[in-house]
């Protein structure tokens, strides 16, 4: 087995020969890799000392925001060479381990500070399911999981009142039902109180696992409902609002990127037309798009749902001509290669890209706030909400009974049941004006047939 680092440096010429970059970035890269495989060489280890070596190097002759990212080059490569097994592991990894931290760049930062190990200590976290009821609360997670629930909002509810008990110790003695109170009375929002709720709930049935004797417990939906009430209403895109989006979409600027306009328009219009999550749009594959029968394959998605979605021939045809575009630009053809592709990396968008580029175009169409503004303005999801509301819009208009069409578009979205997509029904001004219509043609004349036959 070849061990790093080698001699002739040939692991680094074939891992940058794999990442696809330009000639500049290439420059960079080999740059970086060759000066850290000379710090790892005279060490002749790869451990903790040897990162804050390499980065003491570094930083003699780099301003420190240029080190971190440079850092994120070597993080990548040293994951690169434990899947290789040519080292045994990633120093930062086991450094996120033992702190409990989930992102590389914190340990970096502390690593290339002056005093690394007081850093490293002030990053620490509390470790996952480390209270007096962790250890029931990691069970229940797990026979939840292989019971073929994805269950990670829960697991999340779980961590979050661990770390609660972990932060107070003196509540360890104290009964279950006392501490669940403290932790409803650590945050006053609507919100917290109806994750409370279900806390409690799961709980329940996690602590009746280990003794059957605990009473069950019913969910008291009140605080869900209030909290609710106090959500942030979607804003409901109409249909020139869409438009001037994918206008700016077709010409969104990009010179390293040329693709990346044609990507996002038709990202934006499969995000509105079919109503499709950001994490769908990321997971599409070339194959995924049927030309010839008018689908896409969204697979294996929320609720392990795979479902075949027919697109409208307007849709195709802008899918086609994408398609055709992506191939021009030089882009993988393999059937399970990305549909949204991307010239760097391993060829895909994240999620996490796709919503910050989208959400770019709402804010150059004039309907969101610039950056720095908070958490405010229509939201990339609302496009979800907006297909559904258009949609019972033109059923209305078009003379059919949206209640008889919501069990079909609750499998379109994705749906567990017709619940959920009730969630997405926001009473607009021209719903309601369209429902009253269809109320005065058909119920006003029951009404005064009423009156006739009353005596």
């Amino acid at each position: 087995m070849t061990v790093w680092p080698d001699t002739d440096r040939k692991i680094v010429s074939r891992y940058l020969a794999q990442l696809r970059l330009s000639s500049h970035a290439r420059s960079v890269y080999t740059q970086v890799l060759h000066d850290f495989q000379a710090v790892a060489e005279r060490r002749r280890t790869v451990d903790r000392k040897t990162l804050e070596a390499w980065l003491r190097e570094w930083a003699a002759h780099w301003q420190p925001k240029t080190v971190l990212h440079r850092a994120r080059i070597v993080d990548r490569f040293l994951d690169h060479l434990v899947k290789r097994e040519l080292i045994t592991s990633n120093p930062i990894t086991v450094l996120r381990s033992e702190l409990s931290v989930k992102q590389s760049r914190p340990i970096w930062r502390a690593l290339a500070s002056r005093k690394p190990d007081q850093a490293l200590e002030a990053l620490r976290r509390p470790k996952p399911f480390g209270s007096v009821l962790g250890e029931i609360m990691r069970e229940h997670v797990e026979r939840m999981r292989k019971r073929g629930y994805r269950y990670v909002t829960q697991a999340a509810w779980f961590l979050r009142f661990d770390q609660f008990l972990q932060a107070h110790p003196e509540l360890g003695r104290k009964p279950v039902k006392m501490m669940l109170e403290h932790w409803a009375a650590a945050k006053p929002t609507h919100q917290h109180a109806a994750e409370c709720e279900k806390l409690t709930h799961a709980l329940t049935k996690a602590l009746r696992h280990r003794d059957p004797s605990v009473p069950p417990r019913r969910l008291d939906a009140r605080a869900q409902k209030e909290a609710a009430r106090h959500f942030r209403k979607p804003h409901i895109y109409s249909p020139a609002d869409v438009q001037r989006m994918l206008e700016i979409a077709r010409s969104y600027p990009s010179l390293r990127f040329p693709l990346r306009s044609a990507t996002l328009y038709a990202a934006l219009l499969l995000a509105y037309c079919a109503g499709l999550r950001r994490s769908e749009l990321a997971r599409l594959d070339l194959g995924d798009v049927d030309l010839r029968n008018g689908t896409i394959t969204i697979r294996e998605t929320k609720f392990f749902k795979t479902r075949i979605l027919p697109l409208t021939d307007t849709v195709m045809a802008e899918l086609r001509g994408y398609i055709d575009t992506r191939r021009r630009a030089g882009a993988s053809q393999d059937l399970e290669s990305a549909l949204f592709w991307n010239c760097q990396g391993n060829g895909r968008y994240t999620s996490t890209a796709i919503a910050w580029l989208l959400v770019d175009i709402i804010r150059r169409a004039g309907l969101k706030p610039g950056i720095g503004t908070g958490r405010t303005g229509p939201r990339l999801h609302d496009l979800r909400h907006s297909m559904v509301v258009n949609r019972m819009l033109q059923w209305y208009r078009s003379g059919i009974n949206p209640q008889d069409r919501l069990p079909f578009l609750a499998t379109y979205l994705g749906h567990r049941d017709i619940n959920s997509t009730l969630v997405y029904i926001t009473v607009t001004q021209d719903l309601l004006q369209e429902a009253s219509e269809r109320f005065r043609g058909v119920g006003a004349r029951c009404l005064a047939f009423v009156d006739e036959v009353r005596p």
